[in-house]
């Protein structure tokens, strides 16, 4: 029987022992490759011209989906493909250091190893410009499935035609039938397990969700609706990609656009005009090798397998069939509550989104400075306003299944301790009063940038409650959307020139003990950490 999510995340759980006693030296000659590499696979090269999203990115994160109205639907081109997945993925940076060009990519990612990867299912996308002869839109991307090439700004085509009512059967979600494209995210464990082991399953959704934050804002940013589908049928996607869940796997979907005319998709029937059924011809196209030895890990395979769908019909039951209202979190309490100081919109940072991508790091070094109440609120506010998941309800809160809490070290105009942060009330509820550096340092695996930190955000959850309501796929969506959250914190943080961030790794059990009895029975999820750059 697979390993299931409790039993999974009660085995990769840091602690100082497991830290000590774990440790093991890393093997560079066998470290993976950073990048998929298909040996005999045409390229289409993107738009040579990248399309850079000029909303700032304050305004990004913090507006809603647009709603799709087909009166107001603009179809996505060629350069709309390029701008998403080079600003979700691409490199876009280069530093030369000792005789090498290290090259980082536009979101954060566990180790700089990049296990995340991107693929495009679409129909015939065209431009605004009218063919010569017949006046038909040019048709800039033909129908396919495709896969994303950071290195080359290319897609590697993995299959031509029309396959997006695949997706449309896998996850039964009306958004992903109406979509003119949709893209799915994948985590290929080696490249990550390589230094984590077993914990990759986890980072699987940590770095994928920092992926997926930059790609809702770019799409927000152009006018087009996105949203998250964490249901569907997960072995006809992998199928769909060609890819041995074993080493790698698909992990989300993200519907980008509506108004589909070219496609009515019946749910009863299971089948599409243009794709004919999800019965398709499998595909196995050659790779590079990772490295010299490429290493499984079972457990993580099992725990991916523990949270599967067998259909989409199952995946519309799972998504449609959880309880009402949030799940994993906690209510308030009556400590005493700071209200947070948002500056509106006419005085917000208006860095552009391309550029505040562009800036965003990890940084590596903060200075025990202070940060402004203001710029800490105006990030809590713009970032943590909920994202559009399928797995949430339209009336739910900010955030469904997970809470965050905070401890406070170096902010001008509030007390240093520990909060549990309100997004509905826009409220801080103070726990403990007093400065925590050691204590902060502690908790984040002993490591001084967290002592360092102004802030550090714990996003904590029941996990119990959620694998009740939600089975084991539901500790996907509880890391989801700490991570996701965690992503718009990064890009709320980089909008802000003298701000900087980064995520961390934890010591489960004494985080959980630290904010009891508040955070009683929950589980660290994900840490943010935010502060003044060195």
């Amino acid at each position: 029987m697979p390993t299931g999510a409790i039993d999974y995340h009660e085995r990769t759980k840091h602690s100082p022992r497991s830290v000590h006693e774990g440790g093991r030296g890393l093997n560079f000659d066998n470290k993976p490759r950073l990048y998929k590499v298909y040996t005999d696979l045409p390229a289409k090269p993107l738009s040579d011209r990248i399309r850079p999203p000029q909303q700032p990115a304050l305004a990004a994160i913090a507006e809603p989906t647009p709603d799709g109205d087909p009166a107001r639907a603009h179809q996505p081109d060629l350069e709309t493909v390029t701008s998403l997945c080079y600003y979700a993925a691409g490199v876009t940076k280069r530093i030369d250091r000792r005789g090498r060009t290290l090259r980082f990519r536009a979101a954060a990612t566990t180790g700089a190893l990049y296990h995340v990867d991107l693929y495009v299912v679409c129909g015939d996308l065209g431009g605004d410009d009218g063919d010569d002869e017949t006046g038909e839109p040019g048709r800039e991307l033909e129908a396919g499935v495709y896969h994303f090439d950071p290195r080359t700004l290319s897609l590697d085509v993995l299959r031509e035609g029309d396959y997006r009512g695949v997706l449309a059967s896998a996850s039964e979600h009306a958004g992903v039938a109406d979509a003119p494209l949709s893209v799915v995210a994948t985590s290929t464990w080696w490249r990550n397990a390589w230094k984590y082991g077993d914990r990759t399953f986890r980072h699987a959704f940590w770095d994928s969700g920092t992926h997926l934050a930059n790609l809702l804002a770019v799409a927000h940013a152009l006018d087009y609706r996105a949203e998250v589908v964490t249901g569907f049928a997960d072995r006809p996607v992998a199928d769909l990609l060609g890819l041995k869940p074993e080493r790698e796997a698909p992990l989300e979907i993200v519907p980008i656009g509506s108004g589909n005319t070219d496609s009515e998709f019946d749910f009863a029937a299971g089948s599409d005009a243009n794709s004919g059924s999800a019965d398709i011809d499998p595909i196995d196209p050659d790779t590079e090798p990772l490295s010299p030895n490429e290493r499984e890990f079972p457990l993580i395979h099992e725990a991916w397998s523990a949270g599967t769908l067998e259909n989409g019909g199952a995946a519309d039951s799972w998504r449609s069939g959880r309880p009402a209202g949030p799940i994993g979190t906690r209510e308030p309490g009556d400590g005493e509550r700071v209200a947070l100081e948002p500056v509106g919109h006419e005085t917000a940072s208006s860095r552009p989104l391309h550029e505040t991508i562009r800036r965003r790091g990890s940084c590596r070094e903060y200075e025990r400075e202070p940060i402004s109440f203001r710029k800490l609120s105006t990030v809590l506010d713009r970032a943590v306003r909920g994202v559009a998941m399928d797995s949430r309800f339209a009336d739910d809160p900010p955030l469904s299944f997970v809470a965050p809490f905070l401890v406070v070290n170096g902010v001008d105009g509030l007390a240093s301790g520990t909060y549990h942060y309100h997004p509905a009330r826009g409220e801080l509820e103070r726990l403990r009063a007093g400065e925590c550096r050691s204590e902060a340092g502690h908790l984040a695996l002993d490591q001084g940038l967290a002592a360092d930190a102004a802030v550090c955000v714990y996003f904590m959850t029941d996990l119990t409650a959620v694998v009740d309501a939600l089975g084991d796929r539901g500790y996907r969506v509880a890391q989801l959307e700490a991570s996701l959250t965690a992503g718009r914190l990064y890009l709320g943080t980089y909008a802000h020139r003298d701000l900087g961030g980064t995520g961390l790794t934890f010591y489960d059990d004494i985080v959980s003990d630290f904010f009891a009895p508040r955070a009683a029975g929950q589980t660290p999820m994900f840490l943010y950490t935010i502060g003044r750059p060195a």
